[in-house]
């Protein structure tokens, strides 16, 4: 498994999504009911208007002492997203992810959401690699 694509095809695309005129309590029991640390905020239109994440809730709810039931996800999301395709490399997500400090990568083409990828997705796929090429060198040193 190289890339993006090949990720979400095993993974699945389903992305849970919230519009930007949700409150904040609304978000966070979506999310808690889901097990997810982020949702994204898609307009009406379909279109991403930005990403509403654990850290979002932390730094700009609960550390400015706003109320979470008043508060829409607009006021508080993170609107400068990156974002990579279904031809993005596991690898460059790993990088951009790493060195952006963020834990979760919206897949998008032609302005539309496409997918998720999470550093959890990213593991996974990793420690399969490692499965592997342990396997492939038991099998190569201890071959009869």
């Amino acid at each position: 498994m190289h890339n993006v694509g090949q990720l979400l095809d095993r993974k699945g695309s389903k992305v849970i999504t919230t519009s930007p005129d949700t409150t904040v309590k609304q978000a966070a029991k979506v999310m808690s009911d889901h097990h997810i640390g982020a949702v994204m905020v898609v307009k009406a239109d379909g279109e991403v208007a930005g990403i509403f994440t654990e850290r979002d809730v932390m730094g700009r709810v609960v550390a400015e002492c706003r109320n979470p039931a008043d508060t829409p996800v607009r006021e508080v999301m993170t609107t400068s997203v990156a974002v990579c395709s279904r031809q993005t490399t596991l690898d460059e997500v790993r990088t951009m992810m790493r060195s952006r400090r963020i834990r979760h990568m919206p897949v998008v083409e032609d302005g539309r959401l496409k997918g998720m990828i999470s550093i959890g997705d990213l593991n996974i796929v990793q420690d399969e690699i490692h499965i592997q090429t342990i396997q492939y060198l038991e099998q190569y040193m201890y071959k009869p």
